[in-house]
C-alpha cells in the first residue's frame, strides 16, 4: 500500500474519501491524534478548503514555474518543448513526504519545491524557476488564491441577498414593532427590516467586487523588483523583459513593486471580509433577539435539540455561530494592517508566518458565515399573531396623537384632550409594568365619555397600517432599483441551496 501524502490524509479524513484499495485515508496513520482548524474540519466548504490547500497552493507553483518557461522559450531562451511537457504533465503529480524532508534539509519552501520539481521532470530540471525569486511564486500563488476565494465568496452572497429579497417582499406589508435603542419605536414592517439588512450586504458586495477586481498579478520583477535578473537573461532587452511579464489571467500587473506585492492588497482585501462580517454580525444579532421576541426564528430542525437540560429551548444557533465566526473574521483584519506598516524598505521576512495564518482563516471564515446566512435566509419563520400581539400593547400609546387630531376635529380641545388622554395613559401604563397586565389603554378611551366623538373611529385609528408610513412601497422600490440589477450577473448561480452538517 502506496504512502498517502499529508494533504491526501488531511482532506481525505475531512471529506471521507475512500482510497483506491478500499481503505479509509489516515485510519492506519497518526492524522486523526493532530489538531486540524476547525475553520476547515468543521466549518468550510470544500470549495474554499481546497482553494487554501497544499495541492491548490503547489500546483498553482508549478503551473506558474511552467508559464514562465513557455514565456522565456518564446522570447528565444533555450528552452524545449519536451522540457515544457514534462513540466504539464508533472504539475499534480507532487511528493509532499519529499518536498517536506527537503525543506527540513534547506529550510526554503521555494527551494524544496524547487528540488522535488525537477526530480520528476530531469529534462526541465535545469530551467525551473529561471530568472525568478520566491516571490514569484509566492506572492503571485496568495493572488491568485485570493482572487478564486472572492469568486468563491461573491455567488454565495449574492444569493443571501436573494433569497432575503424574497423574504423581504413576501413581508413588505406586515407591520411590527420598530425599535430604537431596544425600546419599542414608530412601527415599521418586517419586510422593510429585511431590506435595512440586504442594503448592509449589497454593499459588501460592492466591495467584495472591487477588491476582486483591484487584485493585480504581481508577475516577474526579480528580487528586489528591478527585474535585473531578466534584463540580464535576455541581454538587456527590457522589451522583452515587459512581455515577459503578462498577467496570468489578470487584467493588469504591477509595474512598481519591491520584492513583493504591497501589503496594503492584503488589507484591502481583509478589511472588505471584516466588513462583510460586521454586517452579518447586525443581520444575525437582530435574527437572535427576535427569536427571544418569538416574533422570528431561524430554521428549526425536526430532531434538532435547544439544549441539554431545557428541553422546550430552541436556540438559534446558526445565528450565534455567525456572530461568533464573524468577530474572529472582524478581527483577522488587524493582521494585515499590522504587517504592511513594517516592511522595511523592499520586504522583511516576518510577514510571511503571520500571512499563512490570516489569509486563509479570512477566506475560510467568510464562507461558512455566508453558507450559514443563506441556510437561515431559506428557512425564517415568522409568527404574525406575536408581532400581532406586541404591536397591540405598544400601539394605543402611539396612537395617543391620532386620538388627540381626531378630538380637535370633531371640536375638541387639544389641551384639554391631551390632559385627558395623558392620565389615562399612564393608568394603562401602571397596569402593563406593575401589575403584568395587557394595554388597556384603548379600552379606557372607550368607557371614558369625554371621548365619545371619536368612539366609532377608534378601530380605524388603531389599524397598524396606517402607522408604517412608505414601508412597503419602499420595499418595492428598492427591491426592483437597487438589489434586481446587482444580482443579473449572478443570476446563473442563483438556485444553489445549502445544507449544513452541523
Amino acid at each position: 500500500m502506496r504512502n498517502f501524502t499529508s494533504f491526501e490524509i488531511s482532506f481525505a479524513i475531512q471529506y471521507k474519501f475512500p482510497a483506491v484499495s478500499g481503505v479509509v485515508f489516515g485510519m492506519e496513520s497518526t492524522e486523526h491524534k493532530k489538531y486540524r482548524s476547525p475553520l476547515v474540519s468543521r466549518y468550510a466548504s470544500p470549495e474554499m478548503s481546497y482553494n487554501f490547500s497544499d495541492m491548490k497552493k503547489f500546483s498553482t507553483w508549478r503551473k506558474l514555474w511552467t508559464f514562465l518557461a513557455k514565456a522565456e522559450k518564446k522570447l528565444g531562451l533555450n528552452i524545449t518543448d519536451k522540457q515544457i511537457q514534462e513540466m504539464e504533465e508533472n504539475l499534480k503529480n507532487i511528493d509532499f513526504k519529499r518536498a517536506a524532508e527537503e525543506e527540513k534539509k534547506v529550510r526554503h519552501d521555494v527551494m524544496a519545491h524547487v528540488h522535488t520539481f525537477a526530480a520528476c521532470c530531469p529534462l526541465a530540471a535545469p530551467i525551473i524557476h529561471l530568472g525568478a525569486t520566491s516571490a514569484y511564486v509566492g506572492d503571485n500563488t496568495d493572488l491568485i488564491v485570493m482572487r478564486d476565494g472572492f469568486d468563491i465568496l461573491l455567488p454565495k452572497l449574492a444569493r443571501c441577498i436573494h433569497r432575503l429579497s424574497l423574504f423581504a417582499k413576501q413581508q413588505k406589508d406586515l407591520p411590527c414593532l420598530g425599535y430604537t435603542h431596544l425600546q419599542p419605536a414608530q412601527l415599521t414592517t418586517m419586510g422593510k427590516r429585511a431590506c435595512i439588512w440586504i442594503q448592509d450586504l449589497v454593499m459588501d458586495l460592492q466591495n467584495l467586487e472591487t477588491a476582486r477586481e483591484n487584485l493585480r498579478f504581481r508577475g516577474v520583477k526579480g528580487t528586489t523588483g528591478t527585474q535585473a535578473s531578466f534584463l540580464q537573461l535576455f541581454e538587456g532587452d527590457e522589451e522583452k523583459v515587459h512581455i515577459v511579464n503578462r498577467y496570468f489571467n489578470f487584467s493588469r500587473n504591477f509595474i512598481i513593486c519591491g520584492q513583493t506585492y504591497s501589503r496594503k492588497v492584503d488589507v484591502d482585501c481583509l478589511n472588505v471580509l471584516a466588513s462583510l462580517g460586521a454586517s452579518v454580525h447586525k443581520i444575525c444579532t437582530d435574527i437572535r433577539l427576535l427569536a427571544n421576541f418569538k416574533e422570528l426564528e431561524e430554521p428549526f430542525e425536526k430532531d434538532q435539540i435547544g439544549s441539554s437540560a431545557m428541553p422546550y429551548k430552541r436556540n438559534p444557533m446558526r445565528s450565534e455561530r455567525c456572530c461568533s465566526l464573524a468577530r474572529h473574521l472582524m478581527c483577522l483584519v488587524q493582521d494585515p494592517l499590522m504587517t504592511a506598516s513594517v516592511q522595511w524598505m523592499e520586504r522583511t521576512l516576518d510577514d510571511s508566518a503571520n500571512r499563512r495564518v490570516c489569509l486563509p482563516e479570512a477566506f475560510l471564515t467568510a464562507d461558512i458565515v455566508l453558507s450559514t446566512l443563506q441556510n437561515i435566509s431559506e428557512g425564517l419563520v415568522v409568527y404574525p399573531k406575536v408581532i400581532e400581539r406586541r404591536v397591540k400593547q405598544e400601539l394605543p400609546f402611539m396612537a395617543t396623537e391620532n386620538v388627540i387630531m381626531a378630538m380637535v376635529k370633531a371640536g375638541g380641545n387639544r389641551q384639554e384632550c391631551h390632559e385627558q388622554i395623558r392620565v389615562l395613559s399612564h393608568q394603562a401604563g401602571q397596569v402593563v409594568k406593575q401589575e403584568g397586565g395587557d394595554n388597556d389603554l384603548v379600552q379606557r378611551i372607550k368607557d371614558c365619555p369625554y371621548f365619545k366623538p371619536v368612539h366609532h373611529q377608534l378601530d380605524s385609528l388603531l389599524d397598524p397600517s396606517t402607522f408604517t408610513g412608505r414601508a412597503p412601497s419602499q420595499v418595492t422600490k428598492f427591491l426592483e432599483k437597487e438589489v434586481q440589477p446587482k444580482l443579473k450577473k449572478y443570476e446563473d448561480n442563483l438556485d444553489s441551496t445549502v445544507q449544513l452538517e452541523l
